[in-house]
């Protein structure tokens, strides 16, 4: 049994998201939220919310022991790119990109032997 959770056009690089999905990636749920919560930064703050909501359908779509869970998937993928145009020197114009992302997390039960 697995329960995912999916947060699309966050407005954030995925560049800079990355890095803090890899920390939790393959950890218990418990200790990938203390992980996040003590991460600094705001791509922390929106992971832990999507695990927090995976854990949530967990516990209550599908009657899963928050206990018994760990991360199996998480990533950051690209989303739209909103382009923006800046004056530039000599009365050009630069491109400004303001990229987005799309954070998907997979809880599954961990295998009892």
């Amino acid at each position: 049994m697995e329960a995912k959770a999916i947060a699309k056009y966050v407005r954030m690089s995925p560049i800079k998201l990355k890095p803090v999905t890899d920390l939790v990636r393959g950890k218990d749920l418990e200790e990938a939220l203390t992980i996040l919560k003590f991460t600094p930064g705001k791509g922390a703050e929106l992971v832990e919310k999507v695990v927090k909501s995976a854990a949530a359908n967990a516990e209550n779509n599908m009657n899963l022991d928050p206990a018994n869970l760990y991360v199996a998937e998480v990533y950051a993928h690209q989303g739209p790119t909103m382009k923006r145009w800046r004056a530039g020197a000599q009365g050009r114009a630069s491109m400004i990109l303001k990229r987005s992302s799309h954070i998907g997390v997979t809880l599954r039960e961990k295998e009892v032997q």
